[in-house]
């Protein structure tokens, strides 16, 4: 009967850190990667900069876009493609940023979901990855695009909605 390894149990997300972006196939023999960030802040890989994957620390030594329009980023800890092809679809984990002006996900979710009116609407229960704009999923399974959101204060997501918008099936 074969038992369960756990030494081969996936490692805990690093305490504290959001999950900011992915490395991707290597590029070259030299190691660098290319890197998917899941927004579009550059901040995250400008050189000096550090990140985690579940396991290793690293630190941005260059980052560039690619001619192909993609991120090409270069780690301390990842110095030939050999190196680089053990990181393939790691995901990346860096401190929050202090942006007054951002959403994020994880305040998002869990968070009360009102109208500019106080008008309760139940809780955000995920965030949906959305080409137009990301959408907020509520308990009530009613979808809220995030252009919508006002403000996030304390636990508290304030709408302002188009007349209808909940009553849509």
């Amino acid at each position: 009967m074969a038992t369960a390894d756990s030494s081969r149990s996936t490692p805990p997300v690093p305490e504290g850190l959001l999950e900011i972006g992915h490395i991707r196939r290597p590029h070259g023999l030299r190691g660098d990667v290319f890197v998917q960030l899941l927004d579009d802040n550059p901040v995250r890989v400008e050189p000096g900069v550090r990140l985690r994957t579940r396991t290793t620390e690293l630190t941005v030594e260059a980052s560039r876009v690619g001619s192909n329009g993609r991120r090409v980023v270069k780690f301390d800890r990842i110095t030939d493609r050999t190196a680089a092809e053990k990181f393939v679809n790691e995901a990346l984990y860096a401190e929050p940023l202090d942006d007054a002006d951002a959403l994020w996900v994880h305040e998002l979710i869990g968070s009360a979901v009102v109208e500019v009116d106080g008008t309760d609407r139940g809780r955000c229960v995920s965030v949906l990855a959305n080409p137009a704009s990301d959408i907020l999923e509520l308990e009530s399974g009613a979808l809220v695009p995030s252009v919508f959101v006002v403000s996030v204060v304390d636990g508290v997501v304030t709408v302002c909605v188009p007349d209808g918008l909940f009553e849509l099936d």
